[in-house]
């Protein structure tokens, strides 16, 4: 995926200490926590699972490959299955090396009719180079990017099928797009050095951003999902979903604790990622947070960028835990 750096950033604005003492004398009542209740219907992990498990049978789905193509029609075939409307913005990007990258951005629209709108987003194209790989005769092989480009997808579709069979229980004034962006991953391998390194990544989404796919559209906020079906993953708070969205941040942590996943999601500030909400932000001008599983100390899950990136290491209960608590923030709309 891209250049992760995890330059912790300060945007300048650091949360002080509240300086208020707290009473502690027995004519005041201690605090009630509130309560929330479950909402929505069940998320199947095995649905995802077998999504994700589709994905990564057309092999690795690297840019301008029959099986990125093939891969792509089958995604937007399976959100057309469920009802909603697809648009496939083709566009031909430039790579870091000059490649001209056939890139699909897939828009599948829930409610295209409604004003009220709502993102989720995940890219799903392949690394072609696991450069990570601790063993360097892997470095110029592609990635199978099961959880690196796949999970995101497979967890929006198994979203997608339960509004198709939910209807009636979601918001009806709320109209939602999922988008799957391409060319993400087709970023400067580690072995080139350049000072334009960042700009070479999340090719789809900064193409999106400058050329929405419906003019004037505007979402009320976003979600991308990135790495979110590995094991062991811990999702913390990323920092450009802090300095722009950080409501949404908080009301996703929120959800993840009354579903009963709160371990998937530390109160914890994680680094800032160049990541596709970067240009949904700042281009777009739309919140947008990130849930991708990183490190705050730096450094990522132990498959990324690597040819273990596969279906051996892909956890249902991660994908539970991603795909439940965005059931409960879409269903309590």
């Amino acid at each position: 995926m891209k250049q992760k750096d995890f330059i912790l950033i300060a945007f300048g604005l650091l949360m002080m200490a509240c300086g208020g003492t707290q009473k502690n004398t027995q004519s005041e009542a201690a605090p009630v926590a509130e309560e929330v209740a479950l909402v929505g219907p069940t998320f199947s992990a095995d649905s995802a699972f077998a999504f994700c498990e589709t994905q990564c049978a057309f092999g690795p789905r690297t840019m301008n490959s029959e099986a990125h193509e093939r891969c792509g029609a089958w995604i937007a075939n399976k959100f057309q299955s469920y009802g909603l409307d697809v648009i496939e913005q083709r566009a031909s990007l430039k790579g870091y090396d000059g490649t001209m990258l056939q890139s699909n951005n897939i828009i599948a629209q829930y409610r295209p009719e409604k004003q009220d709108r709502i993102l989720i987003c995940a890219h799903w194209d392949s690394r072609p180079w696991a450069d990570n790989d601790p063993d360097s005769v892997n470095w110029h092989t592609p990635i199978m990017a099961a959880n690196d480009g796949a999970s995101g997808v497979a967890v929006m579709l198994e979203l997608a099928r339960l509004l198709n069979s939910q209807d009636t229980q979601i918001n009806s004034s709320v109209g939602i797009d999922f988008i799957c962006f391409d060319a993400e991953d087709w970023g400067e391998p580690q072995w080139v050095i350049s000072e334009t390194d960042e700009n070479t990544w999340a090719l789809g989404s900064q193409y999106w951003a400058a050329h929405l796919h419906r003019p004037g559209y505007k979402a009320r906020y976003g979600i991308l999902l990135d790495m979110v079906g590995g094991q062991g993953a811990r999702f913390f708070k990323e920092s450009y979903s802090q300095h722009y969205a950080r409501a949404i941040v908080e009301r996703v942590w929120k959800a993840s604790t009354t579903v009963g996943f709160s371990s998937y999601f530390p109160d914890q500030e994680g680094g800032g990622i160049n990541d596709d909400h970067v240009a949904v932000n700042e281009v777009a001008h739309i919140p947008c947070i990130d849930i991708i599983h990183h490190n705050p100390h730096g450094g990522f899950g132990p498959t990324w960028h690597t040819i273990n990136d596969d279906m051996r290491h892909i956890d249902r209960t991660t994908l539970k835990a991603v795909g439940q608590t965005l059931v409960q923030v879409l269903y309590s709309e």
